[in-house]
């Protein structure tokens, strides 16, 4: 006998397309009826990508028609126009859901281990010594590390709006999960509980008047990236490789992912571009050479910097200090505010 029960369990099966969550826990499940053996489905999307709703009829209708008993589907799919986001043409951010942020900007990555974090905490603090106000977000839930980084223990204080108030660091505001639980304790959420967290840290958050936000997002392309870019209007992302192959095979799946929602990609960072030797100041191309450099030209995006391999950056950052602020004077600092000054020019942010 079909059931409602039994459709929402083969609904269970699609995938939103290039995403890893299914659409019902998405909640794109508006309405089912079933009739005997007649089912009718309502979804409805947001996107501006008009190959989402084919694949999705696609992929609801053959997952329906795998249910024994069921002779008749009819999928209706109702498509919301997503808040617009800058286009590459104006770089001017539309429709922005956080009161006082001009710009946000997701810093991403295809896989871990890339240093994507030091990337996004090493900006901010670089626009921040640019005269810019920034704030930092830390979407990673399961593994923040922006407390470490900045060297923050506290709870963040709550104002009498009741919205959490971040911590202020390097000229930084920041926010973290990390800030919430205890230094050792796994956070443990399932799907619709990191849309929700998610959700909140950007929209009950005492962001102030802010000229970029930073959002630094986990690896990958799952929950918390769908949500990213359906809850604001980014400006654009930034995507963090590193020069082998290994990595630029997953920055390629970043970057499509982002062309998918139809945000704009401001560029790619090049981290551990090369080891600079402080006995010889020689450079030593340890993870390959030219990686970064080819990657963007093959996807016509800007390559933002090639941030070199210090130990300054790693001690930096295990004291809780981002080696723009504790070594101004590194390769590497140097490094990351020629990032933030390209990312001005393209956003036309005056500094």
């Amino acid at each position: 006998m079909v059931t409602e029960t039994v459709v929402l369990e083969a609904l269970k099966q699609v995938k939103y397309p290039g995403f890893s969550r299914d659409i019902v826990s998405f909640g794109l499940i508006k309405n089912i009826s079933v009739d005997g053996g007649k089912v009718s489905l309502r979804l409805e999307v947001t996107t501006g990508d008009q190959r989402i709703p084919a694949e999705l009829d696609v992929g609801t209708r053959k997952s329906l028609q795998a249910i024994p008993g069921v002779d008749d589907v009819t999928v209706d799919i109702k498509v919301n126009e997503p808040v617009k986001a800058a286009s590459q043409q104006s770089h001017a951010a539309e429709g922005n859901t956080i009161p006082g942020v001009k710009h946000i900007i997701a810093v991403a990555s295809g896989k871990g281990g890339v240093g994507k974090s030091t990337v996004s905490s090493n900006l901010a603090v670089a626009a921040a010594r640019r005269g810019l106000k920034v704030g930092l977000l830390d979407c990673d839930l399961y593994g923040p590390s922006m407390g470490l980084m900045f060297g923050v223990t506290d709870r963040p204080g709550v104002t009498d709006d009741e919205e959490l108030e971040p911590h202020l660091r390097e000229g930084v505001r920041l926010m973290s999960m990390g800030f919430l639980v205890d230094e050792d304790a796994p956070v443990i959420l399932r799907g619709p509980m990191v849309t929700r967290y998610t959700q909140q840290f950007l929209g009950q958050v005492n962001w102030g008047e802010l000229d970029i936000l930073f959002l630094d997002l986990p690896p990958g392309t799952g929950d918390i990236q769908l949500t990213i870019v359906q809850t604001v209007a980014l400006s654009g992302s930034v995507i963090v490789t590193t020069p082998q192959e290994v990595a630029l095979i997953d920055a390629r799946k970043a970057v499509k992912m982002f062309e998918k929602v139809n945000v704009p990609i401001l560029g790619m960072v090049e981290n551990m571009s090369y080891f600079l030797c402080p006995g010889d100041n020689q450079r030593y191309h340890i993870f390959g050479e030219g990686g970064g450099v080819r990657e963007a030209k093959k996807q016509s995006v800007p390559l933002l910097g090639e941030i070199p391999l210090e130990m300054e950056v790693r001690s930096a950052g295990d004291q809780g200090q981002p080696v723009t602020a504790a070594a101004p004077q590194s390769a590497s600092a140097r490094a990351f505010l020629e990032v933030v000054d390209q990312l001005s020019q393209t956003l036309k942010i005056q500094q």
